[in-house]
């Protein structure tokens, strides 16, 4: 006679306590200058933007001049992180030539950032360069790094005593692509060889940026913190019993996920990760760039951007960095959506998946939403909103979304209480 089943075991309790996340995580939002100051008027982009049909981003959201305020509804948020950028064109308006007043209005923006208890994480490049750079063949140039580090040696001795994180560039891989391989954003070149010949200078300014920077800020008793801002994808292969979509897969994550941490290997403190994408990987016959699924095809949950919301790719996108063995920062994540509800199921599901990702033993540190304010969307103009505040772009008044202090409750507890998990217990309905 066979031996009696073994008893199932009781299902725990149902828990309500916080999902906490480590003490002195970091929770904070992100900007980046040409988005949200307005007036970046000696940039590249600027330049752009002047010509027909191209959006303009004007005044943009006028931080430059009510960051005061502005970090003042984050304060009000219980944030205690904060990361923005320089705007490299503003300093150096002119090859050589250093604006003062300039220098004293960042370091007005970092005393204010300090002063109200942020731990602040500055971004040197974002994307926009000053219109003389770009004039003389940008990040093409093989003396790109050396004006770039010329640039960093001036922002270490003027703005280094505030800082808590540096990000020396910002997504070098999709600025590569949209830039030059794409030929989307300016300078608007399409070619593949001139998009790695821009990413491997890109990688040369990193490592000049990081040896200079732990030359200049390490003391005995402190090290200086380094890394740049990686916007990971999460993929899969679509056909999983297809070798060539296996292939595919491969290459597309050796490319975009990890070639440039090849490139500059041992320069890194942390790792700053700006995810949003997750893509299906199938075989095409020829373009590579044209290997992913569109999701829409599916009739996926995307957002107004049309990127889907696969809360779940962001803890695959850290376990495939989790044996780097390093500090991970998520310096960028959001949504871009006309509906709040949306958003706020999104901030919810995604950050439950960073409090797995901890318990799977990856080192996560701090979280950056983007954005804290409505944004002027690069070739988007002013089509999306990612803000947690929206912002009337005629009047530039700022009005904190009912996401805004969903996320504020979660900076509070350093965790997700209990009654915030309705949000990824069912859909949200569209309105």
């Amino acid at each position: 006679m066979p031996e009696p089943f073994e008893k199932i075991p009781e299902v725990p309790k149902h828990v309500h306590e916080t999902l906490k996340f480590p003490d002195g995580f970091l929770w904070g939002t992100a900007l980046s200058a040409h988005q949200h100051e307005g007036n970046n008027q000696h940039s590249d982009w600027w330049a752009w933007e002047q010509k027909p049909g191209n959006p303009r981003s004007g005044d943009a959201v006028n931080h430059y001049a009510l960051y005061e305020a502005d970090f003042d509804l984050a304060k009000s948020l219980h944030q205690n992180a904060h990361r923005f950028s320089l705007e490299w064109s503003r300093l150096e308006p002119h090859e050589g030539e250093w604006d003062t007043h300039e220098v004293e209005h960042y370091q007005n923006v970092l005393r204010a950032l300090k002063a109200r208890g942020f731990a602040v994480a500055l971004t040197l490049h974002h994307f926009t360069n000053p219109a003389w750079f770009a004039n003389k063949g940008g990040w093409e140039r093989r003396d790109a790094p050396r004006l770039f580090e010329r640039y960093v040696d001036f922002a270490i001795k003027n703005f280094g005593e505030w800082v808590d994180l540096w990000l020396t560039v910002n997504e070098p891989q999709i600025y590569a692509a949209q830039s030059y391989a794409l030929g989307v954003w300016p300078p608007q070149k399409r070619s593949v060889i001139r998009a790695w010949r821009v990413l491997k200078n890109l990688a040369r300014a990193h490592r000049a940026a990081y040896a200079a920077i732990h030359k200049a800020m390490d003391t005995d008793g402190k090290k200086a913190q380094v890394g740049f801002a990686h916007g990971l994808m999460s993929m899969v292969a679509y056909r999983k019993h297809s070798l060539l979509d296996h292939l595919a897969l491969r290459i597309a994550d050796k490319i975009w996920n990890h070639s440039f941490y090849d490139l500059t290997k041992g320069t890194h403190d942390f790792l700053g990760v700006n995810y949003y994408l997750h893509q299906r990987v199938k075989r095409a016959a020829t373009k590579l760039l044209h290997n992913f699924v569109d999701p829409r095809e599916e009739n996926r949950e995307v957002s107004d951007m049309g990127w889907e919301i696969y809360p779940q790719g962001i803890f695959e996108a850290l376990l495939d960095v989790k044996d780097m063995n390093l500090p991970i920062y998520i310096t960028e994540n959001g949504i871009s959506t006309a509906n709040d509800d949306r958003r706020a199921r999104f901030i919810v599901s995604y950050i439950k998946e960073l409090y797995h990702a901890i318990h799977a033993g990856i080192d996560v540190r701090g979280y950056f939403h983007w954005s804290l304010l409505d944004n002027f969307e690069w070739d988007k103009g002013y089509t999306q909103r990612f803000g947690l505040v929206e912002v009337d772009f005629k009047t530039l008044k700022r009005m904190p979304r009912p996401s805004a202090a969903l996320y504020a409750q979660i900076c509070k507890e350093n965790g997700i209480p209990h009654d915030l998990l309705r949000y990824v217990g069912h859909a949200v309905e569209e309105h």
